[in-house]
């Protein structure tokens, strides 16, 4: 039997430690290719290839039963106007307004995908317990 899903959350939305824009995005490539230890963002670089998003994390996203959104900083500071926060980071979107479930500290501390996704699960499964602020 799967999972149940919480009903009463929308999306979560994932926010990468980068800019968007194509000039930008060829060059977090580069790094990941040719300099992985300058790589600033976690998130990406766990969940990310060079060719594109992992199968794995794929299918991850998809049993966790809630769509998914992908942003970058400049498109969360102009979307939620959110700059405030360590990124990357993970946030669950509840109406109009935003909750931090994973912070950027926790995730440059996962060392492998597995490792990404039993964080995110654990924080979803804690969420109905968890009622900080919203942003």
């Amino acid at each position: 039997m799967g999972e149940e899903v919480n009903q009463d959350n929308d999306a979560l939305v994932f926010v990468y430690n980068a800019e968007s824009g194509l000039f930008n995005t060829i060059g977090d490539m580069s790094r990941k290719i040719f300099s992985p230890e300058t790589y600033q963002c976690n998130l990406c670089a766990l969940t990310h290839s060079s060719f594109g998003m992992r199968k794995g994390w794929k299918q991850f996203l998809e049993t966790l039963g809630r769509p998914s959104e992908f942003l970058h900083a400049d498109e969360l500071k102009e979307l939620y106007d959110v700059s405030d926060v360590p990124l990357p980071a993970v946030f669950t979107k509840e109406g109009g307004s935003l909750k931090l479930r994973v912070d950027g500290s926790e995730i440059q501390g996962c060392r492998t995908l597995d490792d990404l996704m039993e964080l995110v699960r654990k924080r979803l499964a804690g969420e109905r317990r968890d009622e900080g602020p919203r942003l």
